[in-house]
């Protein structure tokens, strides 16, 4: 379960059998004050998102860089061999439940009110 801000706009393709695939980053912070000297800090994480099926279709639709959303999902890592013979590595997220946090998207149709409760895959 995260809590975060998006990072960069959805960039949704589909599969060769036709089936949408929605990747976007996820920005998450945590803040804290030193115990010793009292200084104020924060750590920002940011996360790779990916959604399936119809869950991907509507976070393209409302969600863009900058909104702030709940994800909730489990955690998938990969790896592969590049074109160059080098081995690389990623962990996604992959969600199965999204909620728009933000009071309305902006620049995009209104949301709504069943779809900006909860969205689940």
């Amino acid at each position: 379960m995260l809590i975060g801000n998006l990072t960069r706009d959805i960039e949704l393709r589909h599969t060769e059998k036709g089936t949408p695939v929605a990747s976007f980053g996820l920005a998450t912070n945590r803040n804290w004050t030193e115990g010793e000297t009292g200084e104020k800090r924060e750590e920002t994480d940011f996360h790779r998102i990916v959604a399936w099926g119809k869950l991907a279709e509507l976070c393209e639709k409302y969600l863009k860089k900058g909104r702030k959303v709940y994800v909730e999902g489990r955690l998938h890592s990969h790896s592969w061999t590049d074109n160059e013979g080098l081995q690389k590595a990623v962990t996604e997220i992959i969600i199965d439940d999204m909620v728009m946090l933000d009071s309305k998207p902006q620049e995009k149709e209104e949301v709504k009110p069943q779809e900006a409760a909860t969205v689940q895959n």
